[in-house]
């Protein structure tokens, strides 16, 4: 099995990286950055001459526009990396019957409905970066009918920046801080979520899943359990979201239910807080 990976310099791409070299399974890691061979996703006659030269059997893509409030504006940039370049890797899937993994996001949802989301409800998404996200699905399923779509939540991992290391970054240079108690969800640990996605790929497991550490949280307890775990002596107050006038509509209740993923592959995901204490074990090597 060969397997290209787009995106391969995030942190969910470097965790599939040590994954693969674990397991000697062979692959190609892409990305714009150095060290990486370079694949531009946004345009298909690149994307279509390196899968035809390389004739992977699955292609997974960790490529993503992330900057949520960024996208508000730069949203034709967003919804070209998250939208067309999608519809460009199942296009280029197709024509050499590769199996594609493609990953989104629980910003498809606005929040509203008051308990967890199933691959059953349906998106309607808050804000530009949503928007792109859920039109990459949209494209994916019109284009291509051999993939895995994963919709995952508050992804965090030592390769990259990422929620909980900021919390550590901030907790380093302040004494007080304050996190908002009312976006709630669940973080999700690339170790985890390369572990699922090399289930479904051995699977060749088509269709929609949804894939986040279990339990609940929100910001504010997220980030009170890793100061909490590091020892920090400052104050940790509340908030809410429109303390920050962020540019970008977040939804306030958006986990996700895992159903599907047991019943598929009888995978059941970790704790978030078990998903934290390995990951400051990863990061600080104790």
């Amino acid at each position: 099995m060969k397997i290209l990976i787009t995106g391969a310099a995030g942190q969910l791409g470097q965790d599939l990286q040590k994954l693969f070299e674990k397991e000697k399974i062979e692959y190609i890691a892409t990305d714009f950055a150095k060290g990486y061979k370079k694949l531009d996703i946004t345009n298909l006659k690149d994307v279509r001459e390196l899968v035809k030269q390389t004739k992977p059997d699955v292609i997974i893509n960790c490529a993503a526009y992330n900057a949520v409030d960024k996208a508000e504006k730069e949203w034709k940039l967003a919804y070209n990396i998250n939208g067309l370049a999608v519809r460009n890797l199942a296009i280029a899937a197709s024509e050499v019957k590769a199996f594609l993994v493609h990953y989104s996001t629980d910003y498809v949802f606005d929040g509203q409905k008051g308990s967890p989301y199933t691959i059953y409800d349906s998106p309607n998404p808050l804000s530009k970066y949503g928007e792109s996200k859920y039109l990459g699905e949209k494209l994916l399923s019109q284009f291509f009918d051999g993939y895995a779509l994963i919709r995952t939540s508050w992804v965090f991992g030592t390769g990259n920046i990422n929620f909980a290391k900021k919390v550590i970054e901030w907790s380093r240079k302040k004494d007080e801080l304050r996190l908002v108690t009312d976006e709630i969800s669940a973080p999700t640990y690339t170790v985890d979520l390369a572990k699922v996605t090399l289930e479904v790929v051995k699977e060749h497991a088509k269709g929609l899943y949804h894939v986040s550490n279990e339990g609940i949280c929100s910001r504010y307890e997220y980030a009170k359990y890793i100061i909490e775990k590091i020892g920090w002596k400052g104050i940790l107050k509340e908030a809410k979201q429109e303390d920050f006038n962020l540019p970008a509509e977040r939804p306030k209740f958006s986990k996700l239910d895992n159903f599907g993923l047991k019943e598929t592959l009888d995978i059941e995901m970790p704790h978030w807080k078990n998903a934290v204490d390995r990951f400051l074990k990863e990061l600080f090597g104790e």
